[in-house]
């Protein structure tokens, strides 16, 4: 059982320092390597390791096209003047062809899940040399995998599976202890932008959590233009997390007074400490108004938004 460190628990910079060492310890003179998203948790992993290792870690992001708009320049240019140099990876073709065709939740999640640490990260370990994976896990992660909830794909060992064993390399997890309010903490203390340490939540396997059957690029462009709008109008609100979601069947809407068969999008907009429970944000309605308006305009095809109102649970944070 993992022995989680609460936030009233939390000394920050004790907290580093012993993560520093426990990462030096897992590595000795050997190479890491780690794969930075841009979210909160990759981030503070990535400091983490850089300070333990130095030139001796090898970060990557990679592109699996289902990041944010404009997110790997982002997360390369922000890194880069943190001194971290990220390297980017193109791996789309991979993801995408590992998902045709699936719209099962959970097998979408494995679908990624595999091409993640077994196609690409497999090789790029292969490459390196590197024998460890550093990587964000976190408290919240084990426990909605190992109640059930939702497989979170960057959960192994809780599960009775070796990594080395499965990939061929270890996997290190220096957050598993603590959860999303923790790593925020951790973050300001490491010194990172508070862009970044503040920044919403964001899927491991990211905008295909926010798909609703099957993930292909053209579905992944209409959620990745609603997101941009979503995180734009909702930025200002001081929620815990706000994101679309697409819908999977085609419903009937109106344009130029004629049928019109189109999206739906489905905004979530989330109160919460550390996303074990959460509540939809009582958000403004001309808030709302103003948000349809520009899904509506903005994002290709779509003719519905709708705001979800259910608690977690027994709704989650994501959809799939």
């Amino acid at each position: 059982m993992i022995q989680e460190i609460t936030n009233q628990q939390l000394v920050p910079e004790t907290f580093i320092q012993e993560r520093i060492e426990e990462i030096r310890a897992a590595v000795g003179d050997g190479r890491a390597i780690n794969a930075l998203s841009g979210g909160v948790d990759s981030s503070v992993v990535t400091m983490l390791g850089h300070r333990a290792l130095g030139p001796r870690l090898r970060t990557v992001f990679i592109e699996n096209g289902l990041m944010r708009e404009g997110e790997p320049e982002r997360v390369r240019d922000m890194f880069g003047r943190l001194g971290v140099e990220v390297e980017v990876v193109d791996a789309r073709e991979a993801f995408f062809t590992a998902l045709s065709g699936v719209a099962d939740p959970e097998e979408k999640r494995e679908a990624i899940t595999q091409t993640f640490y077994r196609e690409v990260f497999g090789r790029l370990v292969r490459e390196s040399g590197a024998r460890h994976l550093l990587q964000g896990t976190i408290l919240t992660d084990v426990d909605e995998t190992v109640a059930g909830i939702k497989r979170q794909h960057n959960v192994f060992e809780q599960l009775g599976i070796d990594p080395q064993e499965a990939f061929g390399y270890r996997i290190v997890e220096p957050l598993l202890r603590i959860r999303k309010d923790g790593v925020r903490r951790v973050g300001r203390a490491l010194g990172l932008p508070p862009e970044l340490f503040e920044r919403i939540p964001f899927p491991g396997p990211a905008l295909a959590a926010r798909v609703i059957g099957e993930v292909t690029p053209e579905r992944i462009e209409t959620v990745r233009r609603a997101t941009a709008v979503v995180e734009r109008r909702l930025q200002g609100t001081g929620a815990f997390q706000y994101l679309a979601i697409l819908h999977a069947d085609r419903v009937t809407g109106m344009r130029d007074g004629k049928r019109d068969f189109g999206r739906q999008i489905e905004v979530r907009c989330w109160d919460s400490v550390d996303a074990r429970t959460a509540s939809p944000t009582k958000l403004p309605f001309e808030t709302l108004e103003a948000l349809a308006r520009d899904l509506l305009a903005e994002v290709p095809g779509v003719v519905s938004v709708t705001y979800n109102i259910a608690t977690k649970p027994p709704s989650t944070i994501e959809a799939v």
